[in-house]
């Protein structure tokens, strides 16, 4: 036992050769393991590396530094969703534009890799394009029951060449377009069956809040579906497109019952008054509120206003309103019951032109006249810019002898869109690896950039883009790709990007400074002055008042072409020239204007 331990303690000393034991193998840093293959040759296997996860290329042709006109394309290994397909409404220096959809030439370029549109909510900012994509691309639509109902009523009024495909999904479904599998989140906003878009893709998971808020007491159905943001978050979101409307805004949006009590006490105090209510067409909670006093204060209750009408149509008819019986007369039967007995909801919040309101206000709806014992409530914020159109309207209602009860003056219109800490909340369930501002202007991008920041986002993840940029997202960053065809198409009237830049400008230039035609008749063999030259005057000076100006350009414009004649100058783009020329330094000089000024000529 002895000697057994001497020899133990001997080799723990400093025997460092170990022994070889035949049954031993000798020990190898690293020996390629060396397979036979159906060829019978050595083949050497290596570790396999993983494939990187491919990126999602995301293109944005609108909602960007801007209020509307919402679309964002969505792209992976070969497969193209969209994201809702809005429309923008004119500018104050669009003259005579109906409305501006996104530019679609990249989604015709690309028509064979689309796989469908999937659209949040049915306000016009998110589905107003549809009509004018679909007359382009025949893509399937899929939405909400409200929203795919609304779709339908809008494609009524456009002629397609081939029958829409229109899904409708609910809340909670999920489906496969290409590799995205899409998840739909339910919503609180100001129209029901709004939902956010949860997309899981090769890259990861992505999410688009659509248009929301966190209303805890909703009017209709349930709040929006946190538990499910979170179950996401937990799992691990890639990317975050959240809205950034009230990003400016702090605190939390108040909830639609606010509201409620606001419009009960002003029935109260307006219970010898006949009551007009203005307010969004498409807010049908806030019918529905309307619908409720109405009831309860033994009031009937009439629509007037086109897009009113269809809104509150699709509503009933998909039971997203409780009407109940003889409740709602037509507007042409207003005068078969007293003043204090109805209700009349109507559009024109904004102060549009040709609404319902303003025409009312500026005696020009021809079933409704406006005076003394009228209450007027406008339920509705401004876009920013309607401002003194909305205050414009209500100066006229005021000096009818109208009472006018609006935003400011009491809590008649609470918002749909998330404030600061809603968009926190959010943000903190989701967590997301990175995030991108959507739905707004700089300012408010930038101040959504600022709130993720603040709860520890690192400036270089998160991306601000705009109009025609095109990034691609991955589990390694964002990365820029080349700028897509992007901008904006006008809608005037039937004709859909007839009307340009160019366009505008010479219709700004006639409403600034007028017009000027300049009519003269010519040899067809010489070019002398046959007839004229007639003078026109638009919007420029008043003729008869201006006889010796009317003279000055007459003559000198028969100059001008008296000396084309002797000079044997006969090409009409030249001529022309010459007189727009020279009457236009006339007339700057004697009257310090600059109309456009409209040579014609005719041979004879």
């Amino acid at each position: 036992m002895s000697e057994t331990k001497n020899k133990t303690q001997t080799k723990s000393k400093g025997n460092t050769k170990k022994p070889q034991n035949k049954n031993t193998k000798p020990a190898v840093a690293y020996k390629p393991v060396v397979t036979a293959n159906t060829k019978g040759k050595p083949r050497t296997s290596k570790k396999r590396r993983t494939p990187a996860k491919p990126p999602v290329r995301v293109a944005f042709l609108g909602g960007l530094n801007e209020v509307g006109k919402n679309l964002t394309v969505f792209e992976c290994e070969n497969d193209i969703v969209i994201i809702d397909c809005g429309m923008a409404f004119p500018d104050g220096d669009m003259l005579g534009v109906d409305l501006v959809i996104p530019d679609y030439t990249y989604l015709e370029l690309n028509r064979d890799k689309i796989r469908g549109v999937v659209i949040t909510h049915g306000h016009e900012d998110h589905i107003g394009g549809i009509p004018y994509l679909l007359a382009k691309i025949n893509v399937p639509i899929y939405g909400t029951p409200l929203t795919i109902g609304l779709i339908e009523n809008k494609l009524r009024e456009h002629s397609l060449s081939a029958p829409p495909t229109l899904i409708k999904k609910q809340a909670g479904d999920r489906f496969s377009l290409g590799c995205f599998d899409i998840e739909l989140i339910h919503v609180n906003h100001s129209i029901p069956d709004a939902v956010a878009i949860a997309m899981t893709t090769p890259a990861g998971v992505l999410i688009h809040t659509g248009d929301f808020k966190v209303d805890y007491t909703p009017i209709e159905g349930r709040m929006t579906d946190l538990n499910r943001f979170a179950a996401l978050g937990d799992k691990g979101v890639l990317a975050l497109f959240a809205e950034s409307t009230n990003a400016e805004r702090p605190g939390y949006t108040p909830t639609e019952q606010t509201v409620t009590d606001s419009f009960d006490k002003l029935f109260s105090a307006a219970y010898n008054k006949r009551i007009i209510i203005a307010t969004f067409a498409s807010n049908i909670s806030r019918i529905q509120l309307i619908i409720n006093c109405a009831v309860k204060y033994g009031r009937k209750v009439a629509f007037s206003g086109r897009s009113m009408i269809n809104y509150m149509k699709v509503a009933q008819e998909l039971g997203y309103v409780e009407v109940p019986d003889n409740l709602i007369i037509d507007i042409d039967q207003l005068r078969d019951y007293p003043p204090e007995k109805i209700v009349l909801a109507t559009t024109g919040s904004q102060g549009e032109p040709m609404s319902a309101l303003s025409r009312m206000a500026y005696s020009d709806h021809r079933k409704v006249s406006v005076g003394v014992g009228d209450f007027i409530i406008i339920s509705a914020n401004p876009i920013p810019g309607n401002e003194r159109a909305v205050g414009n309207v209500v100066d006229e209602l005021l000096k009818r002898g109208c009472e006018v009860v609006y935003e400011s003056m009491y809590e008649v219109h609470v918002s749909g869109h998330a404030r600061q800490e809603e968009l926190k909340l959010i943000h903190s369930l989701v967590k997301p690896r990175y995030f991108v501002p959507i739905h707004g202007e700089q300012k408010m991008l930038q101040k959504h950039r600022s709130l993720a920041m603040s709860l520890g986002m690192r400036s270089e993840d998160i991306y601000i883009g705009d109009i025609g940029k095109c990034v691609d997202i991955s589990t390694e960053g964002f990365k820029e790709a080349e700028p897509v065809p992007a901008g904006k198409i006008f809608v005037d009237g039937l004709g859909v990007g007839d009307v340009g830049s160019i366009v505008l400008r010479d219709r700004k230039h006639l409403g600034q400074d007028g017009l000027i035609i300049i009519v003269a008749s010519l040899d067809v063999y010489d070019g002398h002055v046959i007839g004229g030259p007639d003078i026109v005057s638009r919007g420029f000076v008043y003729v008869r008042e201006s006889g010796d100006l009317m003279d000055d350009i007459r003559s000198l414009s028969l100059d001008i072409l008296e000396d084309c004649s002797r000079r044997n100058i006969h090409e009409w783009g030249v001529i022309k020239n010459l007189i727009k020329d020279d009457i236009a330094k006339l007339i700057v000089r004697q009257t310090g204007r600059s109309p456009m000024i409209l040579p014609i000529l005719m041979e004879v």
